[in-house]
């Protein structure tokens, strides 16, 4: 893992590089900007002609000044426009930190993210913020975040180490959400994760195709390459600083190996969100807060 000293190191230098472009790294591009990150897919384990398109939003990190609830609402109604068929939160939902002004309560941004729509539900998992930000699951080392009570009580499928089935009409598919591998800090830059694979995939019922949904993407090694179609994580927020594809920090054990973006290993699909908002540093430069858009099946269905 890229030290943390390396990515305030290149924050340093950013800001002395001069203030029009401490301004964009530290106001313009993380409060201002909006991509969509498209990718079109075929992975082996997606039926052929069967075309999906998946919306995805990863670490909002909801707070001010940089991701007010009404920036939020913002990406709800872009998400909407987009029309897709599944729309996934991928974790991290509320923002702190030392240069937060305000944390926004989950309660708060869940009713906006209650807004969402999509024929196949939206389905969330929970990030190691969620879990790091709750005293009493910290303290007993069980249960789930409250952030996971409200998403649901907010009408959001919220899956931990679990799996729901949805799909077309003639033949479904399989939403299934990993636990955080960083849920529960052992010091030293060592986490305990709740992540349970058997248990996710032990709800999965039938042969149908498997969405695989983790926050941090080190689990892709161990995702099962018969059984999943592709693989969603957010997590690493592309780096923030990210330059001609190089993140100086990346909170991964594999570095730049996940980062961002699209990855194929041994017949498997990966995608990792650049996320939203922002964590450490309110910065972000070549990597702009994004929506990831996958769109299924549609070069076999357009061929």
């Amino acid at each position: 893992m890229t030290s943390r000293r390396a990515l305030l190191t290149t924050l340093g230098g950013l800001t002395l590089a001069g203030g029009a472009s401490g301004l964009y790294g530290f106001w313009i591009e993380p409060a201002w900007r909006l991509a969509v990150a498209e990718y079109r897919l075929d992975p082996p384990n997606w039926p052929a002609r069967r075309p999906l398109t998946i919306a995805a939003l990863a670490d909002i990190h909801a707070s001010e000044p940089h991701m007010p609830l009404r920036r939020v609402a913002e990406i709800v109604a872009a998400t909407n426009a987009l029309r897709p068929d599944l729309v996934v939160l991928l974790g991290d939902y509320r923002g702190n930190g030392r240069y937060v002004k305000h944390s926004i309560p989950i309660e708060e941004t869940a009713q906006v993210l209650k807004g969402l729509r999509a024929p196949h539900g939206v389905h969330a998992i929970m990030g190691n913020h969620d879990w790091w930000d709750d005293p009493q699951v910290q303290r007993l080392r069980r249960g789930v975040p409250q952030t996971a009570h409200v998403l649901a009580g907010a009408g959001i499928s919220v899956l931990h180490n679990a799996a729901v089935k949805t799909g077309f009409r003639d033949q479904g598919f399989w939403v299934a959400g990993s636990g955080s591998l960083w849920a529960f800090s052992q010091g030293q830059g060592r986490f305990l994760g709740t992540n349970d694979l058997a248990r996710t995939f032990g709800a999965v019922q039938d042969r149908d195709p498997v969405i695989l949904l983790c926050h941090e993407p080190d689990i892709f090694p161990s995702v099962p390459a018969d059984r999943v179609a592709l693989t969603l994580c957010g997590h690493t927020h592309g780096g923030q600083v990210r330059l001609a594809g190089f993140s100086p920090y990346v909170p991964s054990a594999f570095g730049n190996r996940y980062a961002y973006g699209h990855v194929v290993e041994a017949g498997k699909h990966l995608v990792v969100s650049g996320g939203l908002g922002t964590s450490i540093m309110p910065v972000r430069v070549g990597v702009p807060p994004e929506i990831t858009l996958v769109r299924l099946g549609y070069g076999a269905a357009l061929a």
